[in-house]
């Protein structure tokens, strides 16, 4: 048994959990430059490219009066498999987070290009992120920086609704 599937079983996800997950399986990257910090003050890594994409993309957002926030960027798989964990400690099913949480291995955010965004005066991981002009900007201009919302209403994916996450598809 791997390291990944050991995590698995200890966390209660079984090979239907599995099944059922519509997402593609993601290799965690191997090469990882530090960002800027989060909103939290926690240090961030992604991939090089996605670096130089997020500072263009932010930079130009910031000269249309528009500031784009970092939440969160890369997440190892072991640190997705403590997320829930944590959440289980808190007496969550491992159902009730698989509705909000993909399942390690599965994560974009594995891949060192995935962004969770927010701006002043909206919770991050809200949806509400959606009623912000920063959301109104990034759906008109985040293809000129190689992002797209993989998560948007009704995804194929059947995650849920995440204005928030934004992924690089440029590598």
């Amino acid at each position: 048994m791997t390291k990944k599937e050991n995590h698995l079983k200890l966390l209660g996800i079984n090979q239907q959990h599995i099944y059922d997950c519509k997402a593609p399986v993601q290799v965690e990257a191997v090469e990882l430059v530090k960002a800027e910090p989060d909103i939290f003050g926690r240090p961030q890594f992604m991939t090089p490219t996605t670096l130089d994409c997020w500072q263009l993309m932010r930079d130009k957002a910031k000269l249309d009066s528009i500031d784009l926030q970092l939440v969160s960027a890369y997440r190892s798989i072991e640190y997705q498999c403590n997320l829930i964990q944590g959440k289980i400690e808190l007496g969550r099913s491992i159902e009730e987070i698989l509705r909000v949480n993909i399942i390690p291995g599965y994560s974009e955010h594995h891949t060192g290009r995935a962004l969770d965004l927010t701006t002043p005066g909206f919770d991050a991981l809200e949806e509400s992120f959606e009623k912000s002009e920063a959301f109104i900007w990034l759906t008109k201009n985040a293809s000129l920086f190689h992002f797209t919302m993989t998560y948007p209403q009704n995804n194929k994916f059947g995650i849920i609704y995440e204005p928030w996450h934004w992924f690089c598809n440029e590598e």
